[in-house]
């Protein structure tokens, strides 16, 4: 499964050079994955009041080209795996459908304690959402 959402980069994204600065993108993986949940209507915030978080346990931006203020991007999110504990998203920055980055986040369903929290077991719709979203 794959969710696209537009955005326009801000002048406070940009760094001393002009361009976003780098950090940024990881930001925008953070609107794709919200995108994400969105489409397929698995409510985080329901998870965190239940004691389940989705902390990011790697993560990585490969830098194309650079983006700079103003420009119209696109935010291309796709679920690459779903594990039961653990979920993988893969990103494309667009530009007028040239991809100027990418990248993937990592990602674990914990307790409070940071212990894996298998969906499936809590959440079992949920896990049905995501394994679905992962076939796609």
């Amino acid at each position: 499964m794959t969710v696209d959402i537009k955005i326009k980069t801000r002048y406070n994204e940009t760094d001393q050079m002009g361009v976003i600065y780098h950090a940024n993108y990881f930001n925008w993986f953070t609107l794709g994955r919200d995108a994400i949940f969105d489409h397929i209507e698995v409510d985080y915030r329901s998870l965190e009041k239940d004691g389940i978080y989705l902390p990011v346990a790697e993560v990585n931006c490969k830098y194309i080209k650079s983006a700079y203020y103003n420009d119209e991007l696109t935010i291309r999110t796709s679920v690459r795996s779903f594990k039961g504990v653990k979920l993988i998203l893969d990103y494309e920055i667009l530009r007028d459908d040239e991809c100027i980055a990418k990248g993937y986040t990592v990602h674990g369903f914990v307790d409070r304690d940071m212990k894996p929290v298998k969906l499936r077991r809590t959440h079992r719709e949920w896990d049905e959402k995501l394994r679905a979203a992962s076939e796609n």
